[in-house]
C-alpha cells in the first residue's frame, strides 16, 4: 500500500520490520514491488550529527531511500516547470523506531537531509540506474535557489 504526498511523484511507503530478540529484519525494496522499475545500483550513506548533505537532484534517476539506522530529516522541493506542485517543499522523518519507511524520489526534484539525532545516521538507496555524474546536479545547502532554511 502507498500514499501520495504533497509533492506530484513522491510516493511514501511504510517498510515491514520483523522483530527478532536477537536484531531485527527490515524490508527495504522487492522486485514484485510497485515501486520497483529497474535495479541501477544500491548505496549507503552515512551523515554525521549536525551535518546537512544537500542540495541534489537528479535529470533521469530514481531515488528509492530508507533509513535503517537512526533518523534524518528528509527536504524535497519541487522546481519543476510543468509539475502541479511546482514551489512545494515537504519535509519527512525518516528512520526508526517510528518512520521506517521508503520515500521514492522521481527524477528532477531537488533532496536533501540532515542528522536527527546525536549519532551517525546509514541511508540505504536503491536507484533505477547506475550512477552517472553527468545526471546530476548539487547546489550547497545554503543556497538562495531553494527557499528553505535547514534547523540547526
Amino acid at each position: 500500500m502507498t500514499d501520495s504526498d504533497e509533492i506530484e511523484g513522491v510516493i511514501i511507503q511504510p517498510l515491514r520490520q520483523i522483530a527478532d530478540n536477537r536484531g531485527p529484519v527490515l524490508h527495504m525494496l522487492r522486485r514484485d514491488s510497485d515501486l520497483f522499475k529497474e535495479f541501477g545500483e544500491v548505496y549507503f550513506s552515512e551523515i554525521h550529527p549536525g551535518s546537512i548533505k544537500a542540495w541534489k537532484r537528479h535529470k533521469g534517476q530514481t531515488q528509492n531511500l530508507t533509513v535503517p539506522i537512526q533518523r534524518i530529516r528528509l527536504v524535497i522541493y519541487d522546481a519543476r516547470l510543468d509539475s502541479g506542485t511546482k514551489g512545494n517543499i515537504k519535509e519527512y522523518e525518516v528512520g526508526r523506531p517510528n518512520n521506517y519507511k521508503l520515500i521514492q524520489i522521481p527524477p528532477m526534484l531537488w533532496y536533501g537531509f540532515q542528522a536527527l539525532d546525536n549519532q551517525t545516521a546509514l541511508i540505504a538507496n536503491c536507484v533505477d540506474r547506475p550512477h552517472d555524474p553527468r545526471e546530476d546536479e548539487s547546489l550547497s545547502s545554503e543556497s538562495d535557489q531553494i527557499p528553505y532554511q535547514w534547523k540547526t
